[in-house]
């Protein structure tokens, strides 16, 4: 006989989401920066245990249980894979002198007075015609962070610059996954739905160029000067630089703009960047090479090893060292760890019915349409923080939402551009969401120091709750019971 599985109350739901938040916030307190490499994944494990619990004193058992967490692991596998070969190409990519070029042109070319509203600019152009925020933070990302040292410039207001570019582009093209997921989900076309969207992020985004171009007026630049030439010079002296080094991230963007899916095209780009350290580099790969290995043999274990362990350089400068030397499969695997946890604690509590709970106390009581879309932003910022996940922070609360939005007559593109709103684009502000860990991950900037920089993904979702109040660009239907009334009389 089947064990009758009982509705979970508000406070069961509340329980496992406080304690950790208070467990989150513990763990910063206790090891600052170093949170993120061990005490936010044994939180986030405490919590699904916390969750499980409460689910099976409702009625689950935990073999479903299990398999939930199972499915939700399962959901993040695809973006664990492309970490994987992100790190890869990372390593390639210094090895064979493709990032070092793009920094060194970087440099040449870049003020810094308008260096983080062109940083900006920049991310968002490249991440706009290929659809990803992802690539474009670990190609351009990556190669404008090493600007920035260079400049010496602010690592936190260089990464919130390269996010809120990525993230801008991102939504307002068509080949990107979830500006695709979220009219589908909400049952909108497509290219009406970026229209929408362009009445919140356009705005959004030109106050963050202003931002970043008042920042970057703050900035000395004679102070820079001296340095540029100086990172310059040691570039120079490390690397054989030229165009030709920029052939695979040429190759990488134009497997994108074609569709190729991520994790082969970063895989090719990756192999190719190791195949360009070979033919080009061959006095770097010399100086890393084992002394006692052939110089074939030598070559390709080093090549081998950027792949998987990424590479080590000695220049004279400890901050070139530090930015070069980075990469391999596992500078990714501490992250792979954080995605792993974090998806099992979203995953426990979806599956005994916890954060359906909290969603519907959440939307319990909302009358106007600003109340409607306010809340479904709220849900889906708190769906980013519970499973740590951008489509399960689209997904969820579209189903939730989707036939109340109907009955309050409200056109389904509030809701589409309200899930992008909320969902996709304040992912990479929570440190243990698969977003925020990747950029972490990939820029080497803890979110909760480029928070405060991000400057488009915070102002958009406060922007489209203050549209949503003054009654700016809400789309209106007839509700279906007010047809209903009209044909009866």
């Amino acid at each position: 006989m089947s064990k009758t599985i009982k509705t979970p109350s508000l406070i069961d739901a509340l329980i496992p989401i406080i304690a950790l938040i208070i467990m989150m916030g513990g763990a910063v307190y206790l090891f600052g920066d170093n949170s993120s490499y061990g005490p936010n994944q044994i939180a986030l494990l405490l919590g699904m245990g916390m969750a499980a619990i409460i689910g099976m004193k409702n009625g689950h058992s935990w073999k479903a249980i299990e398999k939930g967490i199972v499915s939700g692991i399962s959901m993040a596998l695809g973006a664990c894979l492309i970490l994987l070969a992100v790190g890869s190409l990372i390593g390639t990519w210094m090895l064979s002198g493709t990032v070092p070029t793009l920094i060194y042109y970087g440099l040449e070319l870049l003020n810094p007075s308008f260096f983080y509203a062109a940083t900006c600019l920049i991310c968002a152009v490249v991440a706009m015609s290929i659809g990803s925020s992802w690539t474009t933070a670990a190609t351009v990302g990556v190669a404008l962070m090493g600007v920035a040292t260079g400049m010496e410039m602010s690592a936190a207001i260089t990464a919130g610059a390269v996010i809120s570019g990525s993230y801008f582009g991102d939504k307002i093209s068509p080949l990107s996954e979830t500006t695709n997921l979220a009219p589908a989900v909400a049952g909108t076309d497509l290219f009406e739905h970026i229209r929408y969207m362009l009445w919140t992020t356009v705005p959004s985004f030109i106050i963050a160029l202003i931002l970043f171009t008042i920042l970057g007026f703050s900035e000395d630049a004679s102070v820079s000067a001296g340095r540029i030439e100086q990172m310059q010079a040691l570039l120079n002296d490390s690397f054989d630089l030229g165009w030709y080094l920029l052939v695979p991230l040429a190759v990488l963007l134009t497997l994108a703009i074609k569709k190729m899916p991520a994790f082969p095209a970063v895989s090719i780009g990756a192999i190719l960047g190791g195949i360009w350290a070979l033919l080009f580099q061959p006095e770097v790969i010399s100086g890393m090479s084992n002394p006692d290995d052939s110089a074939a043999i030598g070559s390709i274990k080093v090549v081998w090893k950027a792949l998987y362990d990424g590479v080590n350089f000695s220049t004279p400068d400890a901050n070139l060292n530090d930015l070069l030397s980075r990469g391999g499969m596992s500078s990714m695997l501490n992250t792979i760890w954080l995605i792993f946890c974090a998806m099992s604690f979203g995953a426990v509590l979806e599956k005994v019915g916890l954060l359906k709970r909290a969603v519907s106390a959440i939307l319990h009581g909302a009358k106007s349409a600003g109340d409607m879309i306010s809340r479904t932003i709220l849900t889906c910022i708190g769906t980013n923080l519970v499973t740590a996940d951008q489509y399960m922070a689209i997904v969820m609360p579209g189903r939730m939402y989707k036939e109340e939005f109907a009955k309050r007559g409200l056109d389904q593109l509030n809701l589409s551009r309200s899930l992008e709103d909320g969902g996709t684009i304040t992912s990479p502000l929570i440190p243990w969401n698969t977003c925020g860990a990747y950029m972490h991950g990939v820029l080497m900037v803890h979110p909760f120091e480029y928070i405060f920089y991000a400057f488009f993904n915070v102002i958009n979702p406060i922007l489209a709750v203050i549209y949503a109040y003054l009654g700016v660009k809400i789309l209106r239907i007839e509700p279906p019971y007010q047809k209903n009334e009209e044909e009866r009389a």
